[in-house]
């Protein structure tokens, strides 16, 4: 099964989204190690910058891919060897030419303005001139479906010409995405009962089924499948690879890039188009987004303890995953024991001070906390309920004073000793006045610092006040961990987030250690 991705191409078209050359260049290496078979480098003839990506990738060894160069058809007025943007292919310097051009009448006679023998003359013309130089071709039927659902016979025609002129693989597209997979499976079937060329598949996703109409596609004799990653690209976005390379392995057995291999490195891939484009990752993206393994229902968490294929369908180790429980209203107690597990905390489901615990973190989440986003916080009212607390932390009153300028100072009473300390803002203050009072005694929270800070109106306590979310992630360099804080006023709210994350470190570096000891 060969895969075709077109991330650098059709999906730099989706908007909001623009690549520099160095990202290109970035996303085309992770392409290659994930071993992706073609990486649709651009179109030459469109823009300045894709005509320098195909002469600074040379410089780099691709381990696998090839990579191709995008255009159209000659244009209906000029000889193919006339035309700049055919040349523009052959100037690029690369070995596989993706040719797209017209199978839907509507196009051929309203958008080109030509006769439908003309479309063939210019689809054999192109091909065979590219096949003359030396090139492999993949010759995309643009919108195939739409075209073939209105005039069978032509749309054959069109793949017919593609077939005769020499094309490697004919891909049929699904251009403007109101194709259903059934219709797919039909079509495509027909289409690859009639050629012996290879048959692709290219689908947008404006009905929400580009991965399904692929899948169908392939059911129906397609072996060749284009995409792009996280799939993003023109208007609601193409097929995405994340989602089809895991399921043409593991659900339909076929031989993919580099197999378990590849799988295992989706997500970092995934990740890295999200950050060059400038995205925000989808945490519910099927096999590898951060909640696609996450359990937070008491019900599914007790089951997939127990057998995780439950409510697993693979295990998410296959593709570069892993297995989370979150805390929550929704929780059993069998979520909180999955965190005192990971701690080397052993005790029994049905202790009543899990089930203590259980109550205090619903009552919590009723004024606005979400302990599946900080649950270090719900670990540390578990802990006090199990006995395997120490207070360390006693803030006896804090203060905050912000300037004109930016800058905030702090007045803290932690631990009855007093310390003021600035800060670029209130939290930074707050944090520094703490710590300055508690490292004395406690050293190891130099090791701690604040990766990530974040604000949401959750709703409202009573008619008249809305509550304030603050959720602060921490990490000593080995380890993360979230808390929560939740109030009438940020900076309180920050401030109950502060301790603690400063609290749950210390709990877990003494406390039970001390008790691990003592065992």
């Amino acid at each position: 099964m060969e895969v075709l991705d077109t991330t650098l191409r059709d999906g730099a078209q989706g908007a909001n989204i623009s690549f520099t050359l160095n990202d290109k260049v970035k996303i085309a290496l992770a392409l290659d190690d994930l071993g992706v078979d073609y990486i649709e480098g651009g179109w030459p003839g469109s823009n300045p910058k894709d005509e320098e990506f195909f002469k600074v990738i040379k410089d780099y060894t691709l381990s696998r891919s090839k990579i191709a160069a995008f255009g159209s058809t000659r244009r209906r007025d000029l000889k193919v060897y006339e035309d700049p943007s055919v040349n523009s292919i052959i100037k690029s310097d690369v070995k596989v030419a993706v040719i797209f051009g017209k199978s839907w009448t509507l196009h051929v006679t309203e958008v080109l303005k030509a006769s439908l023998e003309e479309n063939l003359e210019m689809i054999y013309d192109t091909i065979s001139y590219l096949k003359s130089h030396g090139m492999e071709v993949i010759f995309d039927s643009e919108h195939f479906y739409q075209g073939y659902k209105e005039n069978p016979e032509y749309a054959l025609k069109v793949v017919k010409t593609a077939e005769s002129a020499g094309a490697e693989v004919i891909v049929l597209a699904d251009t403007n995405g109101g194709t259903l997979p059934f219709e797919i499976y039909e079509i495509t079937k027909e289409v690859a009962s009639k050629v012996k060329t290879k048959i692709g598949l290219h689908m947008h996703n404006d009905t929400g089924c580009a991965v399904a109409n692929t899948i169908m596609g392939v059911k129906a004799g397609a072996r060749h499948v284009q995409g792009t990653i996280n799939g993003i690209g023109e208007r609601t976005g193409n097929a995405d690879l994340i989602q089809i390379i895991p399921t043409l392995v593991l659900k339909m057995g076929f031989n993919v890039l580099k197999g378990m291999e590849s799988l295992k490195k989706l997500k970092n891939v995934s990740r890295l188009v999200c950050e060059l484009a400038g995205i925000q990752c989808n945490p519910y993206q099927p096999y590898i987004g951060d909640n696609s393994f996450t359990h937070k229902a008491g019900v599914h968490v007790d089951a997939v303890m127990k057998v995780s294929r439950a409510y697993e369908h693979i295990d998410p180790v296959l593709v570069g995953n892993e297995r989370r429980f979150v805390i929550s209203e929704l929780s059993g107690t069998s979520n909180i024991l999955t965190y005192l597990l990971n701690l080397g905390i052993k005790v029994d489901k049905k202790d009543s001070r899990l089930r203590n615990a259980l109550e205090k973190i619903k009552e919590m989440e009723k004024i606005g906390y979400s302990f599946d986003i900080g649950p270090a916080s719900a670990v540390l009212i578990a802990l006090r309920e199990l006995g395997y607390y120490n207070k360390y932390i006693d803030v006896n009153y804090w203060k905050v004073i912000t300037e004109e300028n930016g800058v905030a100072i702090a007045v803290v009473k932690v631990n009855s000793k007093l310390e003021v300390s600035e800060g670029v803002g209130p939290v930074h203050a707050v944090d520094r006045a703490l710590r300055n009072a508690l490292q004395t005694i406690f050293p190891e929270l130099s090791n701690v610092r604040l990766t990530d800070y974040r604000v949401i109106l959750p709703g409202e306590i009573k008619s008249t006040e809305s509550v304030v979310r603050v959720t602060i992630e921490f990490s000593d360099g080995r380890n993360n961990w979230k808390t929560e804080g939740v109030s009438t006023n940020i900076i309180d709210a920050s401030v109950k987030a502060l301790i603690d994350g400063l609290d749950y470190y210390l709990q877990i570096n003494r406390t039970l250690k001390l008790y691990k000891e003592v065992e």
